[in-house]
């Protein structure tokens, strides 16, 4: 992925239509979509809010995306555009096209600023049994 603009309220963000990102069909994978658009998305927001890395955490609160139809071009571009940034609730638009102007996915995308927590701590307990 490729960052290729960034400004107040807007990030574009690009990925390469590559075999490595295919699914079983020969077609791009959703997931790798999906994760397009959650960069884009998540960077457009953080710039966007009062998030400062250390003080407090962005974290996605949720995330759909309609799927549209299937890349032509050789490149898919994440145009993230934010809707709404209130104090704690941030809202993004992400549109995903390929360099022939197809619209392949619409997205919308909303992350929450909270509170920095410590990590937990980690289990001492048997590493065979999970961790709940």
């Amino acid at each position: 992925m490729r960052f290729i603009d960034a400004e107040p309220g807007l990030v574009v963000v690009e990925m390469p239509v590559a075999p490595g990102a295919f699914n079983a069909s020969g077609n791009l994978h959703g997931g790798a979509i999906a994760t397009l658009v959650d960069v884009a998305a998540g960077s457009v927001a953080a710039r966007t809010s009062s998030f400062r890395p250390g003080e407090n955490t962005l974290v996605t609160a949720d995330l759909h995306v309609r799927y549209l139809g299937r890349p032509k071009g050789n490149v898919v571009r994440a145009e993230a555009r934010v809707m709404r940034a209130g104090r704690q609730l941030i809202v993004v638009e992400i549109r995903v096209v390929d360099d022939l102007g197809n619209v392949i996915a619409f997205a919308d995308f909303s992350a929450m600023l909270v509170p920095r927590r410590e990590p937990l701590p980690q289990s001492q307990g048997d590493a065979r049994m999970p961790d709940l």
